[in-house]
């Protein structure tokens, strides 16, 4: 199957990626993507029409670059997953698609937000939509993308503060001119979650296009208590102001509750008890999360001409979220095997953030050296109240206290019997912090990709940014400011002996204030520091080496400072100072007319090495060896069936490396059979042998307990 799409596709920030669609992801169309980005790209310094042949190519989509730049010419590790392959893998999280992801793994968050780790570095704040920041705590949905992105390493030129270990970039459907379709999927699990999604394109006269996508799901599991209810709708309006000008509007509604369950404790020889698989240590009634968000984006694209394009996006997201949770915060298996002491606490956030961007994107020669210049700015205005109330049992006077583990506990909620028969109360009373925080952030880069030669391109940028930050501790009764402005560069060189062939190696800064990823608070200490910057040294080699087949390997090493959950007290955090080395290698597209693979290993090594604490540790979450293969096989032209499978070495759930998460493999295959041109019904089966594992852990006894084998069946109907 043949593409060819000649339309404007390379506006300043939408980043059209001229590349076979599986060059670092399994993505395909009837198994004929196919490598040659290189060739396929306009060599000239135009940016208006790109011709693709033998390739899925996403146009008119913001995605994370900021440059029309083929992937064999970005010098930076990546991975993207499209809807084609969200759906045919029946992925409905972030941590489903980090499975399969070279380098990356999800943590816990407990149990109420994504928390990724990329390369072993750790984030709740490091998450993009359509290129704009996202760092609110909460579980992001997959029902209304384009594709998915993961860029490996920092990058601040492009992001600004954070993204030590990488970004994760959602990019949302805009509305298509002159075209009416649509789609509609229903789904059941084997635990009972039901999931309903639908995707409707109207054009409104040759100008103008209506598309809305929504989604409703009800959550189970195969844990005790867990239930839930998602909610989302995003209708988007895209419309052509003129032959040179389009402009995108999208709301977005997010309604989301669901039981928190922060898993099991370790027991004497730091490995999860396997024996309280089945229980949780938690109330079925105060351990929930709850979001309300409204989010408004609008992007304006323009052509001045064919060399120079220029976007400006404006985006403001409205959120309220409450988390309420106990967990067990200790466990003695060897004098008290029988009892857990509990914690617990609810926590409050109401966020505005209001986004604005410009960036301007032109072509030029100096002489027979052709450059693609970007300049761009961006402002940020952030308020963010949040408050946190301990628990306080009437038995203790404390947050703590002491259950007999059964299951389940004798607790709900609030109220129970301690394991000295004890009738116990508990009533969130303690307030541990109460922050009004306001932030203003002003940034500017510019980077220029220079090529030199048909076999030699260049990258190089820096941009600016002013962070300033204002905490108002309610409970200190104090005001604390800090302003601090940091320039972070970028540097690459491309080395391409032949078209389908890059070398690449790459210098790369960030930065994060001392206020952390969440501004939570800004003690005296913290207040008086610099912010803690980040280096990558990364090399690398992308190879489309056959017809329809890629090959990527990179090798990198990170300098990094991150808070991390304390040991001794999992509600507050440490800051861990590591340096983190590894590996990365992937093999994707098809290995023949009905076979295609994606498959990657990583290599991850690495030491803490903070100025406080003990140093020669392992960094907490850093497995050594992580596999992924998946396997998609075309039986005929209607069934399809794939296999995967996904390994992870062992790794330790805390900074002190005293509580280990065990290695895993886990096997998942799938069906889909077109019953139709139009209908499609499939199954997607995870944990095919049914193996107990622990994937990960917010603490040393907040361990997560994985699901056993569960098969999702769905059907999914186009128009």
């Amino acid at each position: 199957m043949t593409y060819r799409l000649t339309r404007a596709a390379l506006l300043m920030g939408c980043a059209t990626l001229a590349l076979p669609a599986h060059a670092e992801t399994a993505a395909e169309t009837d198994g004929a993507a196919a490598p040659g980005a290189a060739a396929a790209a306009d060599s000239s310094p135009a940016l208006d029409n790109i011709v693709v042949e033998g390739e899925v190519l996403y146009s008119d989509l913001v995605n994370a670059l900021k440059s029309p730049t083929p992937i064999l010419d970005v010098p930076q590790s990546l991975s993207i997953v499209t809807d084609e392959e969200i759906e045919r893998r029946g992925f409905t999280s972030i941590a489903q698609i980090a499975d399969y992801t070279p380098g990356v793994t999800m943590s816990q968050g407990e149990g109420h937000r994504d928390a990724i780790i990329i390369r072993g570095i750790r984030s709740t704040a490091d998450f993009f939509i359509d290129g704009v920041r996202d760092d609110v705590q909460y579980y992001r949905a997959l029902y209304n993308l384009e594709q998915v992105e993961i860029l490996r390493g920092p990058n601040a030129l492009l992001f600004g503060r954070g993204g030590t270990g990488g970004i994760v970039n959602r990019v949302t459907k805009k509305g298509v001119f002159g075209e009416t379709f649509g789609s509609a999927q229903a789904s059941v699990d084997t635990f009972g979650e039901v999931g309903i999604y639908a995707d409707f394109n109207l054009p409104a006269g040759d100008n103008a296009a209506f598309r809305v996508n929504a989604m409703y799901e009800s959550l189970d599991n195969h844990r005790d208590f867990y239930d839930g209810e998602r909610i989302g709708i995003n209708p988007t309006l895209r419309a052509r102001l003129g032959p040179d000008t389009v402009i995108d509007l999208a709301y977005e509604y997010i309604d989301h509750e669901r039981f928190i369950d922060r898993g099991i404790p370790t027991g004497a020889d730091g490995r999860p008890v396997e024996a309280f698989e089945d229980i949780v240590f938690g109330d079925p009634e105060e351990n929930f999360t709850t979001l309300s968000a409204h989010t408004f984006r609008a992007l304006l694209q323009h052509d001045f001409s064919e060399n120079l394009k220029v976007n400006a996006s404006a985006f403001y997201g409205d959120y309220d979220k409450v988390y309420s949770n106990f967990y067990a915060s200790g466990y003695d298996a060897v004098n008290t095997p029988d009892q857990v002491t509990l914690d617990g606490y609810v926590d409050e956030v109401e966020r505005e953030n209001l986004i604005l961007s410009a960036n301007l994107v032109g072509a030029f020669e100096t002489g027979r050296i052709a450059h693609t210049l970007v300049a761009g700015a961006e402002y940020i205005d952030t308020s963010s109240d949040q408050f946190r109330f301990n628990a306080v049992w009437d038995t203790t006077q404390d947050d703590n206290e002491i259950f007999s583990i059964q299951r389940p506990l004798a607790l709900r909620g609030g109220v129970g019997t301690n394991a000295f028969g004890q009738p116990t109360v508990n009533s969130f009373t303690d307030l541990n912090d109460d922050t009004r925080v306001n932030i203003e952030v002003v940034s500017a880069y510019v980077q220029d990709e220079i090529e030199v030669t048909d076999w030699l391109n260049l990258v190089i940028g820096a941009r600016f940014d002013s962070f300033d930050i204002a905490v108002d501790n309610a409970v200190s009764g104090e005001l604390r400011t800090r302003r601090d402005e940091e320039i972070s560069p970028r540097l690459g060189v491309i080395f391409k002996p032949r078209e389908n062939v890059s070398l690449y190696a790459s210098y790369s800064e960030s930065f994060l204030p001392r206020s952390g990823e969440q501004f939570d608070d800004l003690g005296p200490t913290d207040a008086a520091l610099d912010p803690d910057t980040f280096t990558n040294l990364e090399a690398g080699l992308k190879w489309d080496f056959a017809d329809r087949l890629a090959l990527t390997a990179a090798v990198f090493e990170i300098e990094q400072s991150s808070p991390q959950p304390s040991d001794a007290d999992p509600e507050t955090l440490d800051v861990i100072d590591s340096q983190i080395r590894g590996f990365e290698i992937s093999l994707n597209g098809a290995l023949t007319d009905f076979w295609s693979v994606s498959a990657g290993y990583s290599y991850l090594d690495g030491e803490q090495v903070s100025r406080t604490g003990p140093t020669g540790l392992r960094p907490r979450e850093l497995p050594e060896h992580m596999v992924s293969v998946w396997n998609d096989f075309s039986v005929g032209e209607r069934l399809g069936l794939g296999l995967g499978l996904t390994h992870q070495g062992a790794s330790f759930a805390d900074n002190s490396n005293n509580a280990i998460l065990p290695a895993y493999t886990r096997i998942d295959a799938a069906a889909w059979y077109d019953v139709s041109d139009n209908v499609r019904v499939q199954v997607n089966v995870e944990n095919l042998t049914d193996e107990l594992y622990f994937p990960n852990a917010h603490a040393v006894h907040q361990v997560t307990v994985a699901p056993p084998l569960n098969a999702r069946f769905a059907v999914t109907a186009r128009f």
